[in-house]
């Protein structure tokens, strides 16, 4: 008699371990879907990020060649070291965002004489620049602002023979309301 209680016992046991219950199988879906659906805003936010990079790069090359006009006009002793401010301050540099124009007379990106709208030439279905498959892109969606302000020692003093310079590039995102800055910041100084 005991045999046979035993042999009912797992009987049972092996009925109930057969298959999955109802709420097993809603649990399991549940955490499956909240997966997926994580997954598929990874994969949207990298297709956003992928779809602005030509605007990031062009943005933070816009921004290196500002500077690198202003310290070229520096080492060259083209500007004195009076004119490398704002033109509030008395120097040459636009102040606000202005549009990208080409550099003017002076060759120094950013100044008041900056004068024509300013375009990039890519390499056409060729992949080869220069030749007459080449597309124009113009840069009316920049916008460029160089900050040149004075810096002050721990005591406040402020040094005259350096000064910080902050380049902001500000573009619109396209098809949507958005504006990204790109920023450099740097300092010169006086002395080569």
């Amino acid at each position: 008699m005991s045999l046979k209680i035993r042999n009912s016992n797992r009987t049972a046991a092996r009925h109930a371990q057969l298959g999955f219950m109802l709420v097993e199988v809603m649990v399991s879906m549940v955490i499956l879907m909240v997966g997926l659906v994580t997954l598929l805003g990874v994969f949207s936010l990298a297709l956003a990020t992928t779809q602005t990079a030509q605007q990031d790069m062009i943005a933070k090359q816009l921004a290196s060649e500002a500077m690198e006009s202003i310290v070229t006009a520096r080492q060259t002793t083209q500007l004195p070291w009076s004119s490398v401010q704002n033109v509030s301050a008395g120097g040459i540099f636009s102040d606000g965002f202005k549009s990208i124009q080409n550099a003017g007379a002076n060759g120094v990106a950013g100044t008041t004489d900056d004068t024509g709208a300013r375009t990039l030439t890519l390499p056409g279905p060729d992949g080869v620049v220069g030749t007459s498959d080449d597309i124009s892109l113009p840069l009316t969606n920049y916008q460029r602002q160089i900050a040149i302000t004075a810096v002050t020692d721990s005591s406040g003093n402020i040094l005259t023979d350096l000064r910080s310079v902050t380049i902001t590039v500000q573009y619109a995102v396209p098809r949507t309301s958005i504006k990204k800055n790109y920023v450099l910041t740097s300092y010169i100084s006086q002395y080569r």
